[in-house]
């Protein structure tokens, strides 16, 4: 419907340029919004606002003179001009339900459009250190990635999913040597035990199964341990492996696949990050101070310049990350998003420095960065802080067995990436309308539910079979159901382009309680079969749309509960 009064006002505007009302040398894009009122009609366009000075006139006269040359449309019942020249439109009730049709014809593919050509974007996400289990900060890093990944390629974009392991410096070493130290029977109250140690259980289980030749497969390579406490470099390579697995099966659990698994050692291995070195130094942006190589940061908008390069000799973190973006542009990759938390806010300004410093063609504001708020997980009203498997934070394998993914994926997709969320265990265990993954899965239950009593009758409707006169569906609570289905496609534009996937959440919801209200308050299986027909495909519509959302958020659409 939305296109439709675009089209209607670009044919007005267009009529006003040939007449001489409006300059033909400038370009008028009306932007077509839902009105918050629906007592000022369906849609509202600022336009006349906007060219009221180019038209040199008041923005109600050239309101009422965009109006008088809309071509005629039995979409728009009427419009009207507001306040200081807005104009609404008021859509047909016959107009209004053509979405109906179009989402049983289009199905799953109903809100997917064209929109990135298959441009290739590559996400990268989640992007754990192997020195751990996954905690609910990972969780809320996968599941806003990995939405965001399913909203990009609903808009035609070719999506890569990519994983970053940390496996070089000194958590490797910390990890190490704490496995060494369970290998050798000792606990973290001995005094001989690593300073800056892992204590969780986890770090017992890596170490019986070192000691036990337990062999592992992570994603690129498999190794076994052996009975030797004191080869550290066998136990480094081994616990590595080990907590990849884990991570990986605990992703697999969550519902998250990656395409590339790429390793931070393998820069070093592949003389990558020294060639970042020498690249950067023949450029002119590095100096010697203190015994320490610089880069001059400040010379592309840091507060001041950064050590890449330690009186040690080991780098700082953020010259890997500047030689491993190097190659995500080298692969071809003109667009990257990396979905991380908010502690990597100071990590964005260095690395986009570093890889303006390299002369290598690369835009200044590249990549994308979306970086998620901390995330507190909380149990009849009180915090909930450690794991005994992992000793000192939240899983979100603990997650996962306390409300299942479904609740886990939406709960911590559902606010803004950008605002810190309160995880409440009790209310995503709940069967009521407060939990709003239940709200919405159970409103996709109760249509499958109506099809199931349809059957029973000898009625046999297809979950995509447009049937009766939509016509029949005059009901205010109808028409603002249609209209809420209409602003699906738009909402998963938006969504991918602003990369905020909690609207859907947010949308879901409402449409899921736009549905429950209508209905508690009219009847579906009714005697007249005509409005049967037209409400039940009404129904499937909202419960195509359901489905259609909750897949891009990666949880199920049930058909009983």
């Amino acid at each position: 419907m939305k296109e439709i009064v675009t089209e209607l006002l670009q044919s007005a505007l267009a009529t006003l340029q040939s007449e001489g009302t409006l300059p033909s040398d400038l370009t008028f894009n009306p932007q077509v919004g839902n009105t918050k009122d629906k007592a000022h009609g369906d849609y509202a366009c600022n336009i006349a606002l906007i060219a009221a000075k180019a038209a040199g006139c008041p923005p109600r006269q050239l309101a009422e003179t965009l109006i008088e040359k809309l071509p005629a449309s039995s979409a728009v019942d009427k419009v009207e001009i507001a306040g200081p020249g807005f104009i609404n439109f008021f859509m047909s009730t016959a107009s209004a339900f053509e979405i109906v049709a179009t989402i049983l014809e289009q199905a799953e593919q109903f809100g997917r459009n064209n929109s990135g050509n298959g441009e290739s974007v590559q996400v990268e996400f989640v992007s754990a250190n192997p020195t751990g289990p996954l905690h609910v900060g990972h969780g809320r890093g996968a599941a806003i990635g990995d939405c965001l990944c399913r909203l990009l390629d609903a808009n035609g974009y070719q999506v890569t999913r990519e994983f970053y392991y940390n496996d070089a410096g000194a958590q490797i070493n910390n990890l190490s040597l704490s496995v060494q130290a369970r290998a050798k029977k000792l606990t973290p109250e001995h005094e001989s035990w690593p300073a800056d140690g892992y204590r969780g259980d986890y770090i017992t289980d890596v170490a019986n199964a070192y000691l036990a030749g337990e062999t592992v497969s992570a994603d690129d390579r498999e190794v076994t341990g052996k009975a030797d406490a004191d080869d550290l470099d066998a136990i480094r390579e081994f616990a590595v492996a080990y907590l990849r697995r884990e991570q990986d099966l605990d992703l697999k659990a969550f519902g998250v696949e990656f395409d590339v698994y790429f390793l931070e050692s393998s820069l070093y291995e592949d003389g990558k990050v020294a060639a970042t070195v020498e690249r950067l130094q023949e450029n002119g942006f590095t100096y010697e101070k203190d015994g320490a190589m610089w880069l001059m940061t400040t010379e592309f908008g840091d507060d001041k310049d950064r050590v890449m390069r330690k009186q040690d000799g080991g780098y700082t973190y953020f010259l890997p990350d500047v030689a491993y973006h190097l190659d995500k542009w080298q692969r071809g990759f003109s667009t990257v998003i990396n979905e991380q938390g908010a502690d990597h806010h100071s990590t964005v300004t260095r690395v986009r420095a570093g890889l303006q410093a390299l002369n290598a063609g690369i835009p200044s504001g590249w990549p994308d960065y979306v970086l998620h708020q901390m995330v507190m997980v909380t149990r009849s009203g009180q915090e909930v802080k450690i794991s005994k498997r992992a000793g000192s934070y939240v899983t979100l394998r603990d997650l996962i067995d306390e409300v299942g993914r479904d609740a886990t994926r939406f709960f911590l997709a559902a606010r803004r990436v950008d605002s810190q969320l309160t995880f409440d265990i009790d209310l995503a265990r709940s069967q009521t309308n407060e939990n709003p993954v239940y709200y919405i899965q159970y409103a996709h239950a109760r249509i499958c539910s109506v099809l199931r009593k349809l059957a029973d009758e000898g009625i046999n409707r297809g979950r995509n079979e447009c049937q009766g006169d939509l016509a029949l569906l005059t009901l205010d609570e109808e028409k603002d159901l249609a209209n809420q289905l209409a602003r699906y496609p738009e909402l998963i534009a938006n969504a991918a382009v602003q990369r905020e996937p909690h609207h859907l959440t947010h949308y879901l919801r409402e449409l899921a309680g736009q549905f429950h209200t209508y209905y508690n308050a009219h009847k579906v299986l009714v005697e007249d079969s005509s409005i049967r027909d037209a409400r039940v495909s009404l129904y499937l519509a909202v419960r195509q749309v359901i489905a259609n959302g909750l897949d891009l958020l990666g949880v199920s659409a049930p058909e009983e509960m």
